[in-house]
Protein backbone atom coordinates (compact mmCIF):
# COMPACT_ATOMS: atom_id res chain seq x y z
CA UNK A 1 0.00 0.00 0.00
CA UNK A 2 1.02 3.53 -1.00
CA UNK A 3 2.34 6.12 1.79
CA UNK A 4 0.87 8.93 1.46
CA UNK A 5 2.53 11.18 4.01
CA UNK A 6 4.74 13.69 2.30
CA UNK A 7 8.29 12.77 2.43
CA UNK A 8 11.35 14.56 3.19
CA UNK A 9 14.06 14.14 1.19
CA UNK A 10 17.72 14.25 1.23
CA UNK A 11 19.93 14.43 -1.73
CA UNK A 12 23.51 13.18 -0.39
CA UNK A 13 26.18 14.55 -2.86
CA UNK A 14 29.81 13.32 -1.96
CA UNK A 15 32.18 16.48 -3.50
CA UNK A 16 36.22 16.42 -4.25
CA UNK A 17 37.61 19.03 -5.98
CA UNK A 18 34.38 19.74 -7.72
CA UNK A 19 34.28 23.37 -8.56
CA UNK A 20 34.00 23.04 -12.40
CA UNK A 21 30.60 20.81 -12.24
CA UNK A 22 28.81 22.42 -8.90
CA UNK A 23 27.47 25.33 -10.01
CA UNK A 24 25.26 23.41 -12.61
CA UNK A 25 25.05 20.49 -11.12
CA UNK A 26 23.71 22.76 -7.98
CA UNK A 27 20.85 24.25 -10.41
CA UNK A 28 19.57 21.05 -11.93
CA UNK A 29 19.59 18.96 -8.25
CA UNK A 30 17.19 22.23 -7.24
CA UNK A 31 15.43 22.13 -9.94
CA UNK A 32 14.87 18.37 -9.46
CA UNK A 33 13.76 19.18 -5.78
CA UNK A 34 11.57 22.00 -6.31
CA UNK A 35 9.17 20.15 -8.85
CA UNK A 36 8.95 17.00 -6.95
CA UNK A 37 7.41 19.37 -4.18
CA UNK A 38 5.46 20.90 -6.43
CA UNK A 39 4.10 17.41 -7.54
CA UNK A 40 3.27 16.99 -3.69
CA UNK A 41 5.71 13.65 -3.75
CA UNK A 42 8.37 15.51 -1.18
CA UNK A 43 7.64 18.02 1.69
CA UNK A 44 8.81 21.31 0.94
CA UNK A 45 12.01 20.98 3.49
CA UNK A 46 13.66 18.73 1.75
CA UNK A 47 17.07 19.69 1.05
CA UNK A 48 20.56 18.82 -0.69
CA UNK A 49 23.23 17.65 1.41
CA UNK A 50 26.67 18.70 -0.20
CA UNK A 51 29.99 16.99 1.60
CA UNK A 52 33.50 18.67 1.04
CA UNK A 53 35.77 15.53 0.99
CA UNK A 54 38.92 17.47 1.86
CA UNK A 55 38.93 19.38 -1.91
CA UNK A 56 41.72 21.46 -2.24
CA UNK A 57 40.14 23.90 -5.02
CA UNK A 58 37.05 26.26 -4.23
CA UNK A 59 34.42 23.14 -3.71
CA UNK A 60 33.85 24.42 0.18
CA UNK A 61 33.32 28.01 -0.90
CA UNK A 62 30.87 27.28 -3.67
CA UNK A 63 29.03 24.96 -1.35
CA UNK A 64 28.87 27.76 1.45
CA UNK A 65 27.65 30.26 -1.21
CA UNK A 66 24.39 28.01 -2.27
CA UNK A 67 23.92 27.42 1.22
CA UNK A 68 23.81 31.67 1.84
CA UNK A 69 21.53 31.65 -1.44
CA UNK A 70 19.35 28.85 -0.74
CA UNK A 71 17.39 27.25 2.27
CA UNK A 72 17.15 23.95 -0.09
CA UNK A 73 21.45 23.56 0.41
CA UNK A 74 23.33 22.35 3.33
CA UNK A 75 26.76 21.18 3.54
CA UNK A 76 29.02 19.15 5.58
CA UNK A 77 32.96 19.57 5.29
CA UNK A 78 35.59 16.86 6.35
CA UNK A 79 38.69 17.68 8.10
CA UNK A 80 40.30 16.20 5.93
CA UNK A 81 40.64 13.95 2.36
CA UNK A 82 39.05 10.98 3.62
CA UNK A 83 37.76 9.02 -0.07
CA UNK A 84 34.17 8.62 -1.86
CA UNK A 85 32.97 6.19 0.93
CA UNK A 86 33.60 7.28 3.98
CA UNK A 87 32.11 10.79 2.54
CA UNK A 88 29.10 9.25 1.20
CA UNK A 89 29.32 7.92 4.81
CA UNK A 90 29.25 10.95 6.09
CA UNK A 91 26.52 12.69 4.36
CA UNK A 92 24.00 9.33 4.88
CA UNK A 93 24.91 9.25 8.70
CA UNK A 94 23.79 12.60 9.30
CA UNK A 95 20.62 12.11 6.94
CA UNK A 96 19.37 9.16 8.94
CA UNK A 97 18.45 11.57 11.32
CA UNK A 98 17.18 14.56 9.10
CA UNK A 99 15.29 12.83 6.49
CA UNK A 100 12.43 10.31 5.54
CA UNK A 101 14.85 9.25 3.20
CA UNK A 102 17.94 9.98 1.13
CA UNK A 103 19.53 9.45 -1.85
CA UNK A 104 23.38 9.17 -2.86
CA UNK A 105 24.53 10.65 -5.78
CA UNK A 106 27.54 11.78 -7.40
CA UNK A 107 28.05 15.59 -8.40
CA UNK A 108 29.31 14.99 -11.71
CA UNK A 109 25.63 14.02 -12.38
CA UNK A 110 26.42 10.91 -15.02
CA UNK A 111 23.52 9.26 -12.68
CA UNK A 112 20.10 10.51 -14.28
CA UNK A 113 18.46 12.89 -11.65
CA UNK A 114 15.27 12.43 -13.61
CA UNK A 115 15.06 8.85 -12.57
CA UNK A 116 14.71 10.66 -8.91
CA UNK A 117 11.08 10.60 -9.26
CA UNK A 118 10.59 7.00 -10.05
CA UNK A 119 13.36 6.09 -6.91
CA UNK A 120 10.55 8.30 -4.58
CA UNK A 121 7.52 6.43 -6.17
CA UNK A 122 9.28 2.88 -5.48
CA UNK A 123 9.89 4.55 -1.81
CA UNK A 124 6.03 5.34 -1.75
CA UNK A 125 5.12 1.80 -2.46
CA UNK A 126 7.12 0.59 0.21
CA UNK A 127 10.29 0.30 -0.80
CA UNK A 128 13.05 0.79 1.78
CA UNK A 129 16.20 0.26 -0.65
CA UNK A 130 15.99 1.49 -4.33
CA UNK A 131 18.82 0.74 -6.66
CA UNK A 132 19.93 2.96 -9.33
CA UNK A 133 20.55 0.77 -12.04
CA UNK A 134 22.48 1.82 -15.58
CA UNK A 135 20.39 -0.03 -18.65
CA UNK A 136 23.65 0.07 -20.62
CA UNK A 137 27.50 0.66 -21.19
CA UNK A 138 27.19 2.41 -24.68
CA UNK A 139 28.55 5.39 -23.75
CA UNK A 140 31.65 3.45 -22.10
CA UNK A 141 34.83 2.92 -24.21
CA UNK A 142 35.64 -0.77 -24.99
CA UNK A 143 38.20 -1.15 -22.19
CA UNK A 144 35.97 0.28 -19.44
CA UNK A 145 33.23 -2.11 -20.69
CA UNK A 146 35.30 -4.92 -20.26
CA UNK A 147 36.67 -4.04 -17.38
CA UNK A 148 33.73 -3.44 -15.43
CA UNK A 149 31.83 -6.68 -16.00
CA UNK A 150 35.35 -7.89 -15.32
CA UNK A 151 34.54 -6.03 -11.88
CA UNK A 152 31.41 -6.80 -11.48
CA UNK A 153 31.96 -10.84 -12.01
CA UNK A 154 34.78 -11.01 -10.23
CA UNK A 155 33.27 -9.50 -7.09
CA UNK A 156 30.47 -12.05 -7.46
CA UNK A 157 33.11 -14.72 -8.13
CA UNK A 158 34.57 -14.25 -5.04
CA UNK A 159 31.90 -13.78 -2.32
CA UNK A 160 31.19 -10.22 -2.71
CA UNK A 161 27.40 -9.44 -3.60
CA UNK A 162 26.52 -6.50 -5.73
CA UNK A 163 24.20 -5.38 -7.69
CA UNK A 164 25.33 -4.94 -11.71
CA UNK A 165 26.03 -2.52 -13.15
CA UNK A 166 25.21 -0.07 -10.14
CA UNK A 167 27.47 1.84 -8.40
CA UNK A 168 25.99 4.02 -5.90
CA UNK A 169 22.99 6.26 -6.96
CA UNK A 170 20.01 4.69 -4.53
CA UNK A 171 17.70 5.86 -2.40
CA UNK A 172 17.29 4.55 1.38
CA UNK A 173 14.72 4.72 3.75
CA UNK A 174 15.75 6.58 7.19
CA UNK A 175 14.68 2.50 8.51
CA UNK A 176 17.58 1.29 6.33
CA UNK A 177 19.88 3.97 7.26
CA UNK A 178 19.95 3.39 10.71
CA UNK A 179 20.45 0.29 10.32
CA UNK A 180 23.62 0.67 7.82
CA UNK A 181 24.89 2.74 11.16
CA UNK A 182 25.17 0.03 13.17
CA UNK A 183 27.98 -1.39 10.76
CA UNK A 184 30.89 -0.08 12.37
CA UNK A 185 33.97 -1.94 9.63
CA UNK A 186 36.51 0.68 9.02
CA UNK A 187 36.95 -0.60 6.09
CA UNK A 188 34.20 0.41 4.50
CA UNK A 189 32.67 -0.95 0.53
CA UNK A 190 28.94 0.67 0.72
CA UNK A 191 27.72 -1.48 -2.74
CA UNK A 192 28.45 -4.58 -0.62
CA UNK A 193 27.01 -3.34 2.51
CA UNK A 194 23.53 -2.16 1.66
CA UNK A 195 22.96 -5.64 -0.03
CA UNK A 196 23.44 -6.98 3.55
CA UNK A 197 20.56 -4.56 5.17
CA UNK A 198 17.58 -7.00 3.60
CA UNK A 199 14.33 -4.95 3.37
CA UNK A 200 12.17 -4.75 0.21
CA UNK A 201 14.08 -3.39 -2.37
CA UNK A 202 13.30 -2.34 -6.40
CA UNK A 203 15.44 -1.27 -9.36
CA UNK A 204 14.94 1.79 -11.17
CA UNK A 205 17.05 1.40 -14.49
CA UNK A 206 18.67 4.46 -16.24
CA UNK A 207 20.66 5.72 -19.12
CA UNK A 208 24.20 7.15 -17.62
CA UNK A 209 25.62 10.53 -18.98
CA UNK A 210 28.70 11.63 -19.98
CA UNK A 211 30.41 13.58 -17.80
CA UNK A 212 30.67 17.14 -18.75
CA UNK A 213 33.47 18.70 -16.90
CA UNK A 214 36.06 18.17 -14.55
CA UNK A 215 37.92 14.83 -14.49
CA UNK A 216 36.57 11.44 -13.17
CA UNK A 217 37.35 10.48 -9.64
CA UNK A 218 37.07 7.03 -10.13
CA UNK A 219 40.29 5.82 -12.67
CA UNK A 220 40.82 2.58 -13.20
CA UNK A 221 43.32 2.59 -10.93
CA UNK A 222 40.57 3.61 -7.89
CA UNK A 223 38.59 0.72 -9.41
CA UNK A 224 40.82 -1.89 -8.95
CA UNK A 225 41.54 -0.55 -5.38
CA UNK A 226 37.61 -0.22 -4.74
CA UNK A 227 37.40 -4.30 -6.30
CA UNK A 228 40.32 -5.48 -4.00
CA UNK A 229 38.25 -3.76 -1.12
CA UNK A 230 35.07 -4.84 -1.69
CA UNK A 231 36.46 -8.99 -2.38
CA UNK A 232 39.21 -8.34 0.87
CA UNK A 233 35.86 -7.06 2.88
CA UNK A 234 33.06 -9.42 2.38
CA UNK A 235 35.39 -12.78 1.03
CA UNK A 236 37.92 -15.08 2.75
CA UNK A 237 38.24 -16.90 -1.00
CA UNK A 238 41.17 -15.00 -1.94
CA UNK A 239 42.80 -16.76 0.86
CA UNK A 240 41.42 -20.39 0.18
CA UNK A 241 42.29 -20.10 -3.89
CA UNK A 242 45.50 -19.29 -2.22
CA UNK A 243 45.77 -22.52 -0.36
CA UNK A 244 44.38 -24.28 -3.16
CA UNK A 245 47.28 -23.16 -5.52
CA UNK A 246 49.87 -24.08 -3.16
CA UNK A 247 48.39 -27.57 -2.92
CA UNK A 248 48.34 -28.04 -6.47
CA UNK A 249 51.99 -26.77 -6.66
CA UNK A 250 53.59 -28.43 -3.63
CA UNK A 251 52.06 -31.80 -6.24
CA UNK A 252 53.46 -30.04 -9.38
CA UNK A 253 56.92 -29.48 -7.70
CA UNK A 254 57.02 -32.83 -6.48
CA UNK A 255 56.62 -34.50 -10.14
CA UNK A 256 59.14 -32.14 -11.31
CA UNK A 257 61.49 -33.20 -9.02
CA UNK A 258 60.65 -36.86 -9.96
CA UNK A 259 61.39 -36.13 -13.53
CA UNK A 260 64.69 -34.17 -13.12
CA UNK A 261 65.72 -37.91 -10.92
CA UNK A 262 64.26 -39.90 -14.15
CA UNK A 263 65.75 -37.68 -16.81
CA UNK A 264 69.39 -37.74 -14.91
CA UNK A 265 69.31 -41.25 -15.92
CA UNK A 266 68.39 -41.15 -19.11
CA UNK A 267 70.02 -38.06 -20.68
CA UNK A 268 71.40 -34.83 -20.43
CA UNK A 269 69.24 -32.53 -18.44
CA UNK A 270 69.83 -29.02 -17.26
CA UNK A 271 69.34 -29.88 -14.03
CA UNK A 272 70.69 -26.54 -12.33
CA UNK A 273 68.22 -24.03 -14.55
CA UNK A 274 65.05 -26.37 -14.34
CA UNK A 275 65.66 -26.07 -10.21
CA UNK A 276 65.89 -21.91 -10.40
CA UNK A 277 62.84 -22.09 -12.48
CA UNK A 278 60.60 -23.92 -10.08
CA UNK A 279 62.74 -22.32 -7.11
CA UNK A 280 61.17 -18.85 -8.81
CA UNK A 281 58.05 -19.97 -9.05
CA UNK A 282 57.65 -21.10 -5.77
CA UNK A 283 59.18 -18.13 -4.53
CA UNK A 284 56.90 -15.68 -5.95
CA UNK A 285 53.68 -17.65 -5.04
CA UNK A 286 55.35 -17.36 -1.26
CA UNK A 287 55.28 -13.51 -1.47
CA UNK A 288 51.86 -12.75 -3.06
CA UNK A 289 50.05 -16.07 -0.40
CA UNK A 290 52.31 -13.99 2.18
CA UNK A 291 51.09 -10.42 0.92
CA UNK A 292 47.77 -11.76 0.77
CA UNK A 293 47.37 -12.98 4.19
CA UNK A 294 48.72 -9.55 5.46
CA UNK A 295 46.21 -7.61 3.65
CA UNK A 296 43.70 -9.53 6.00
CA UNK A 297 45.76 -9.43 9.04
CA UNK A 298 46.31 -5.32 8.24
CA UNK A 299 42.70 -4.95 7.88
CA UNK A 300 41.93 -6.36 10.75
CA UNK A 301 44.56 -4.16 12.61
CA UNK A 302 42.19 -1.39 11.03
CA UNK A 303 39.24 -2.61 12.71
CA UNK A 304 41.04 -2.99 15.89
CA UNK A 305 41.63 0.16 16.05
CA UNK A 306 38.11 1.82 15.19
CA UNK A 307 39.22 4.69 14.76
CA UNK A 308 36.64 7.26 13.01
CA UNK A 309 35.78 6.93 9.75
CA UNK A 310 35.59 10.96 9.28
CA UNK A 311 35.75 14.14 11.62
CA UNK A 312 33.34 16.78 10.34
CA UNK A 313 34.95 19.94 10.55
CA UNK A 314 31.76 22.46 9.57
CA UNK A 315 28.38 22.02 9.26
CA UNK A 316 26.13 24.51 7.40
CA UNK A 317 22.53 23.73 8.35
CA UNK A 318 19.12 25.57 7.92
CA UNK A 319 17.36 25.14 11.01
Amino acid sequence: MRNNKLARLTLVVPCYNEQEVLPSTNTILQNALKTLIEKGLISDDSYILYVNDGSKDDTWNIITKFHEESNLVNGIKLSRNRGHQNALMAGLMYAKDNCDCAISIDADLQDDVNVIEQMINEYLDGSQIVYGVRNSRDNDSFFKRKTATMFYKLMEKLGAKTIYNHADFRLMSSRALQELASFNEVNLFLRGIVTELGFKTSIVKYDRLERQMGESKYPLSKMLSLAFEGITSFSIKPVMIVVYTGIVLAILGFLAILTVIIYSFFAFFNVAWFIVSILSLFTGMNLIAIGLVGVYVGKNYMETKARPRYIIETVLIHR
